[in-house]
């Protein structure tokens, strides 16, 4: 109990800041046919009843597969694109029909005792992309496959006014009633930067993107994403992060990839502070910078256990406005997560660095050893020549770092008179 009444406060304020959001969410044809697909149903249900905005855009490749395997037909690729035949786009439309009512059938379930009880969701779709044909490329003719030329951003945006789920295909018309069969990406990314959506949200079976070890990138900015896409060759998970960092350029405030396979993942992404796949975002993550008056709520929630703990000599409120200048922090997402602070001693070309604290959380992640690197430059940028810090349970970790144990004698006099030796904190110091 005590598990999920910490998680509900924890996730309450993106409960706050996702209401009356839009949300492009695209699932490709494995997730649909995956066995979790069903609590990916749930989860959208719960985010529907949040107030979100939901588009939801499905893919449909291993259906279609099926089909032609069927039929006894081949499939063609060109440039890692299907080419679409008269006899595949039979194959195509039959698989995104029958895919697009199943999703409807679970969308318009009403279990009792189930997340979908009560729940009442009117889903909605029509021929809101309008498509144009690749054409002929390398010699080689499409015929039936295209790309998004248009979606109808007024259309979509009544549908979610009234509150409707909006449900887009891998298929797209064009003027003259050709039908296109188009990727499912590629629907989804230009949905959500016509729309301006607040996220595109992309299910994968990965958790998200991986490094050279198999480790979970959390973050990338869209000009880092071409450095993983040519480590990452021609795959799906390059195709979902080439279309997240294609949102993020047209406008969108956040893409994420989650998996589809890992039951809660969406919930995961969405209402945690760290996640659970990979965001690609225009906007720094997480920051290291001077604080303002309305970070001291933050720095007091911050350094408060650590003043009870004995390791912070205790401030006020008062204090701390005051002294609110003095302060480095690093925020994520909204929270602070780290702060130090620089105080230049009067009458001397030195300075002291105080309240250097780091959340639980987030320790071993390499803050404070960014916080310090900023008060040294801060400290030199002020033209002073000696570092001080008094310390009483983090010792070893300053020594590491290039200080040297020092004495009271050392410090100048305006500092020394204020030494608490009650306290009986060590001094270091370092030559800047």
């Amino acid at each position: 109990m005590h598990d999920y009444v910490n998680w509900l406060r924890h996730a309450s304020p993106y409960i706050n800041a996702h209401r009356d959001c839009t949300f492009v969410v695209m699932l490709p044809g494995e997730g649909v046919a995956h066995p979790n697909f069903g609590n990916i149903v749930h989860d959208l249900v719960l985010l529907h009843s949040l107030g979100v905005r939901l588009v939801l855009v499905h893919g449909s490749r291993p259906q279609i597969e099926a089909r032609l395997a069927d039929r006894g037909l081949t499939p063609r690729f060109h440039r890692d694109l299907r080419i679409t035949d008269g006899p595949t786009l039979e194959c195509v439309i039959d698989a995104v029909g029958q895919l697009r009512i199943a999703i409807e059938a679970r969308l318009s379930m009403d279990m009792a005792a189930s997340p979908m009880q009560g729940s009442r969701l009117r889903v909605t779709g029509g021929n809101f992309v309008t498509a144009r044909p690749i054409g002929v490329l390398d010699g080689v003719d499409y015929h039936h496959t295209g790309e998004v030329r248009r979606v109808d951003r007024k259309g979509i945006g009544r549908q979610l006014d009234e509150r409707s789920i909006v449900l887009l295909s891998s298929l797209g018309y064009s003027p003259t009633g050709e039908i296109f069969n188009l990727a499912c990406e590629d629907v989804a990314t230009r949905a959500a930067i016509d729309l301006q959506a607040d996220k595109l949200l992309l299910f994968s079976a990965e958790r998200g993107l991986l490094d050279e070890s198999g480790k979970l990138v959390r973050e990338l900015r869209p000009q880092q994403v071409p450095q993983h896409l040519a480590r990452l060759g021609a795959c799906y998970q390059a195709e979902l992060l080439d279309a997240a960092a294609e949102a993020c350029r047209g406008g969108v405030k956040r893409s994420h990839i989650v998996s589809y396979m890992d039951n809660g993942a969406l919930l995961t992404e969405l209402f945690t502070r760290d996640g659970g796949g990979t965001l690609v975002d225009q906007e720094q993550f997480e920051s290291l910078r001077e604080a303002t008056i309305e970070d001291v709520g933050g720095l007091i929630d911050l350094i408060t256990p650590l003043e009870d703990q004995g390791i912070l000599v205790r401030r006020s409120r008062e204090v701390l406005e005051r002294e609110i200048e003095q302060f480095s922090i690093v925020e994520r997402d909204g929270l602070i997560i780290a702060c130090a602070a620089l105080y230049q001693i009067a009458d001397a070309d030195a300075g002291e660095l105080a309240c250097l604290a780091v959340n639980p959380d987030y320790r071993h992640g390499g803050r404070g050893d960014e916080l310090l690197e900023r008060i040294e430059e801060r400290a030199r940028a002020q033209g002073l020549k000696t570092l001080f810090v008094l310390t009483t349970r983090t010792a070893h970790w300053f020594q590491e770092r290039g200080f040297k144990p020092s004495s009271v004698e050392r410090l100048p006099a305006a500092r020394a008179s204020l030494y608490n030796y009650q306290r009986n904190s060590k001094i270091f110091e370092k030559t800047l």
